[in-house]
C-alpha cells in the first residue's frame, strides 16, 4: 500500500503530528508496536506552547475538563495528608512549576508581564498529565480519520530519493515520507543512520504510582537528603526517587514493588515505608543527546527520537509536541506540492535550538540536585532567588515556554513568536480562526492591499480589535510570520516577502504536483 506519510510511534508526539497532517488532507499511517495506550506515569503537565497549540485546534474544552479532574485528585491527596498527619489542606496551586525540585510560587509571579498574558484562555490550563493528553489525541486522530495500527512494529526501512519503503514485519508499505516519533531508543533513528551526540547518564530515577503503608512519615513535595532526592505527591500514591550512583544496570526489566521500596527507603531515610502495590512505574536517567539534524532525505525525527534528556522540569512532552506542530504543516505543504523552496529545512533550523536549550536546562537541574555540599550551597542560593518576583517570573517564563522565538526574518518584535490571542470585535478570538490548520492573515486596518497579497495563499480575516496592531500573518503553527503597526502600507513589502517565504501563491497550486508517495 502507498501512503503520503508513515509515522512510527503513537505517543502524544506521533498522534499530534498525524492529526496535523490529516487536517491538511495528507494520507497518513501511524504504526505503534504497543497494542494499547501506555498508561505508565510520565509527564504531569503541559506548557504554554502546547496548550496554545491544542487551543488553536479547538480542544480547549477537553483540556479544561481534564484539568478540573486532576485538581480534584490533588485536593483528594491534600485531604488524605490532613487526615493522617494533621496538616492543614493546601489550596489548589496555580500552575507554576519547579526548577530542580525548588517549587515556584504562583503568588510571586508578575502576572502583568506581557509574555504571560498573550496566550488568552490557553494560559489557564496546564495540569494535564501525559496519559490524558495521549488519550485525547487518540480520539482526535480517530475523528480526523487517521489510520492507526497498534501491535505493529517497524522492522526496517529503505530510503530512496522519491520515497521510503517501510517494513512492518511481514508487510511492506511505500511512503512519500517517514517520521520517527518512536521514542528515545528510536528504531527509525538507528536504521536511518542519524548521529546522536550528547552526554552519558549518571543517575537512576524512578517514578511510580503505588499503594503504600507508612507513607505518613514521607514529606510531601520535593525533598533532598544525603542519599538523593525524592518527591511525594501531588496526587495520591505518586512517588519519585533519584539516586546519583550511576545509571540502572538494566532499563528493560519491570520495576517491582521491592525495587521502588528499596530506593524510597534509601533516599528518604524512612525505613518502615512499605510499597504494597504498583499501579504504574518507570525508570529514567539523565542521558542527554540530540540528533544534529532532524532530517535525512525523506526520513525525519520528532520528539524523543530527536532528543533525550532527564524529565526534570517536565520539558520532554512539550518539546515533542512543539516539534510535531512545527513539522506538521511544513510536511503537509511539501506532500501536497504547496511548499516554497527550503520550507522543510526550516524544521531543523527552528526546532534544534529549542531542543538544545532543553538539554542544557535539564543538565543544570541535575547538577543542582546532587547530594553534595557544593550543589547544596547553590540550591540555597537559587531557592533564595526564587523567593522574589523577578526570579520567579524568570523561571516560570522559561519553564512555560513563553520565551520561545524562532529566528526568522521580519522587522516587528512579534515576528517569530507565538501569536497573541487577540479578542476581536465580533466576539471571536484569533485562535478560533486557526482550527482548520491554515495560515491566517488577520487584517485589522482594512487594508485592501494586504488582503490582495494574501488571497489564494492563506485565509484572510478582516476584523476590528482594541489592539494597536494593523495586521498579522500567522503560520498554521500559530507563529507570527509578519506583523504591522497601524501603518500597514509601509509594511507591505515585508508582507510580500513573508508570504513568499512561507506560502506559495494560488497560481502555483494549479501546476504543482504532490510529492511522491
Amino acid at each position: 500500500m502507498n501512503y503520503d506519510v508513515v509515522v512510527a510511534g503513537a505517543g502524544p508526539v506521533g498522534l499530534m503530528l498525524a492529526c496535523e497532517l490529516r487536517l491538511a488532507g495528507v494520507d497518513v499511517l501511524v504504526v505503534e508496536r504497543l497494542t494499547e495506550v501506555d498508561t505508565t506515569v510520565k509527564a504531569g503537565a503541559i506548557n504554554s506552547p502546547t496548550a496554545e497549540a491544542l487551543y488553536r485546534r479547538g480542544l480547549l474544552p477537553e483540556l479544561e475538563e481534564i484539568q478540573r479532574e486532576n485538581l480534584e485528585r490533588f485536593a483528594s491527596f491534600t485531604r488524605q495528608r490532613m487526615a493522617t498527619d494533621g496538616q492543614p489542606p493546601a489550596r489548589a496551586p496555580k500552575f507554576a512549576g519547579h526548577f530542580a525540585g525548588i517549587m515556584l510560587s504562583g503568588d510571586l509571579l508578575d502576572e502583568a508581564d506581557p509574555d504571560l498574558t498573550a496566550a488568552g484562555p490557553a494560559g489557564e490550563v496546564g495540569f494535564i498529565p501525559q496519559i490524558s493528553l495521549e488519550l485525547l489525541l487518540a480520539r482526535r486522530a480517530a475523528e480526523l480519520g487517521v489510520e492507526l495500527r497498534r501491535g505493529v512494529e517497524l522492522t526496517g526501512l529503505d530510503a530512496a530519493d522519491d520515497h521510503v519503503t517501510v517494513h512492518l514485519g511481514d508487510e511492506t508499505v511505500r511512503a512519500g515520507w517517514l517520521v520517527g516519533c518512536d521514542g528515545g531508543r528510536s528504531t527509525v533513528r538507528k536504521l536511518a543512520g542519524f548521529d546522536f551526540p550528547g552526554t552519558a547518564p549518571g543517575i537512576t530515577g524512578r517514578q511510580a504510582v503505588v499503594e503504600m503503608e507508612g507513607s505518613e512519615r514521607l514529606k510531601t513535595g520535593w525533598n533532598w537528603t544525603p542519599t538523593g532526592t525524592y518527591a511525594h505527591g501531588p496526587v495520591p500514591g505518586r512517588i519519585l526517587t533519584v539516586e546519583f550512583d550511576g545509571p540502572p544496570a538494566d532499563r528493560d526489566t519491570p520495576v517491582t514493588a521491592e525495587e521502588l521500596q528499596t530506593s524510597l527507603r534509601t533516599v528518604s531515610g524512612v525505613d518502615d515505608v512499605t510499597v504494597t502495590r504498583v499501579h504504574s512505574a518507570t525508570r529514567f536517567t539523565d542521558n542527554a543527546r540530540q540528533a544534529s539534524d532532524y532530517r535525512k532525505g525523506r526520513v525525519l525525527l520528532a520528539g524523543d527520537a530527536a532528543h533525550v534528556h532527564s524529565p526534570f522540569g517536565g520539558q520532554g512532552l512539550n518539546l515533542g509536541i512543539g516539534d510535531a506542530v512545527n513539522l506538521g504543516w511544513k510536511l503537509a505543504a511539501t506532500v501536497r506540492g504547496r511548499a516554497p523552496e527550503g520550507l522543510l529545512d526550516t524544521y531543523t533550523t527552528e526546532r534544534h535550538p529549542i531542543g538544545a536549550w532543553v538539554l542544557q536546562w535539564t543538565r543544570a537541574q541535575v547538577a543542582l540536585m546532587r547530594p553534595e555540599s557544593h550543589a547544596s550551597a547553590l540550591r540555597d542560593v537559587v531557592a533564595e532567588l526564587t523567593g522574589t518576583v523577578d526570579a520567579t517570573t524568570y523561571f516560570v517564563k522559561k519553564i512555560s515556554g513563553v520565551w520561545q522565538c524562532y529566528d526568522i526574518p521580519g522587522n516587528h518584535p512579534l515576528v517569530g513568536r507565538s501569536a497573541p490571542d487577540l479578542e476581536l470585535a465580533d466576539g471571536s478570538r484569533l485562535a478560533d480562526h486557526l482550527h482548520d490548520g491554515r495560515g491566517v492573515l488577520l487584517d485589522l486596518a482594512g487594508s485592501r492591499e494586504a488582503r490582495g497579497a494574501a488571497e489564494g495563499r492563506v485565509k484572510v480575516v478582516t476584523a476590528r480589535s482594541s489592539s494597536e496592531l494593523g495586521g498579522l500573518l500567522v503560520r498554521p503553527d500559530g507563529i507570527v510570520a509578519w506583523a504591522a503597526a497601524s501603518d500597514v502600507a509601509a509594511a507591505l513589502p515585508d508582507l510580500d516577502a513573508a508570504l513568499a517565504r512561507w506560502f506559495v501563491p494560488h497560481a502555483s497550486l494549479a501546476c504543482a504536483s504532490p510529492a511522491a508517495g
